[in-house]
């Protein structure tokens, strides 16, 4: 009740933030000079509270003249009359240190009367950056169909916003945010959930088939600094090949990799897509102990067959990057099978 909040936007008006004269007031008798002539704006009726602008460079330089007054001098001109308003408020604005667009700017003297002036960042860490997923992300399972995300697989979505803000190839003025990480979480789980109803499963998980998907997301909300669309699918690409090789490193042991990998050498080969159903990748296990005792280990007492068969993809995946499998993709099929020396 004693927090107030506005979005800058260039049609704001002094009346917005502080008042106006009301013209039924002024009928009912009472003079211009009246402070209970106008109905007030925002600022005033958040007295003794807190009043929050975002985006403040986005306000004209002419209210952020009037801003400035009324915060600083308590006093307003309303139609030529000078009000005096003794506020006692907090003010509290947010600004893009870089603001990319060139929208505006503060001007220097309502600049100058902030007491202080706090540089935030984004998440440092993939924990981090997971628990808000978690929080801002709408819920994944709808209706009667269920799905269950991976640790790994948030993990995965969390590492691309974490190389999106390092690489060189993306426009790091105008950032990576945490939203980049919560479309592309909301969206691989809906690209599970098309699956799920395709297969007309009630339970499903996320997988590495999923991750094409995420393309859609991710253009929209990076800045990369080429000129073709071509080299625009070879940053992403790239950027997911490295988020997985990334957390299957952390996530699978050396022993275990080259345990699955010497299945694969003694003629193994496994498919994978979109069309291949949870329950496939499980009988697929009992034939290849070495791959089920990773996938255990990766899912950790949570062995539904989506689960399973999320992870058998992870392993897989991680295998061919680290350069331990060969890998035959093509419409959203992928067979993986030993190097040929």
């Amino acid at each position: 009740m004693r927090y107030g909040e506005k979005l800058a936007t260039p049609d704001t008006s002094i009346a917005d933030l502080i008042g106006e004269v009301d013209p039924i007031k002024v009928a009912e008798g009472r003079y211009l000079s009246d402070e209970l002539t106008l109905h007030y704006g925002l600022v005033p009726r958040c007295n003794r509270g807190i009043f929050a602008i975002n985006e403040l460079p986005d306000l004209s330089e002419r209210i952020q003249v009037g801003l400035l007054n009324v915060l600083e001098e308590r006093d307003i001109q309303i139609r030529g009359y000078k009000i005096r308003l003794p506020l006692d408020i907090m003010l509290v604005a947010s600004a893009n240190p870089d603001d990319y667009t060139n929208r505006g700017r503060i001007i220097t003297p309502l600049k100058d009367r902030f007491g202080s002036q706090i540089r935030t960042h984004y998440p440092l860490e993939i924990a981090t950056e997971i628990d808000v997923v978690r929080q801002e992300s709408r819920k994944a399972s709808v209706g009667d169909v269920k799905v269950r995300v991976p640790n790994f697989m948030e993990e995965i979505i969390a590492t691309i916003s974490h190389l999106a803000r390092v690489s060189t190839k993306i426009n790091q003025r105008s950032g990576v945010s945490v939203r980049l990480t919560t479309s592309n979480q909301e969206l691989m789980c809906a690209n599970a959930m098309r699956r799920a109803l395709k297969a007309k499963e009630f339970e499903v998980a996320p997988r590495v088939c999923d991750l094409d998907a995420l393309a859609a997301s991710t253009a929209g909300k990076i800045e990369i600094d080429v000129i073709d669309d071509s080299r625009e699918s070879q940053v992403f690409d790239q950027l997911v090949r490295g988020a997985v090789l990334q957390v299957a490193k952390q996530r699978i042991s050396a022993e275990d990799l080259r345990v699955v990998t010497d299945e694969f050498v003694e003629g193994k080969v496994v498919q994978t897509g979109e069309d291949i159903a949870s329950s496939d990748y499980v009988a697929m296990l009992e034939t290849m102990p070495g791959l089920r005792r990773v996938v255990v280990d990766l899912v950790k007492g949570d062995e539904s067959a989506a689960v399973v068969a999320s992870a058998v993809e992870f392993v897989l995946e991680g295998l061919h990057l680290s350069k331990r499998l060969n890998k035959d993709a093509k419409a959203g099929k992928a067979i993986y099978r030993a190097k040929t020396i």
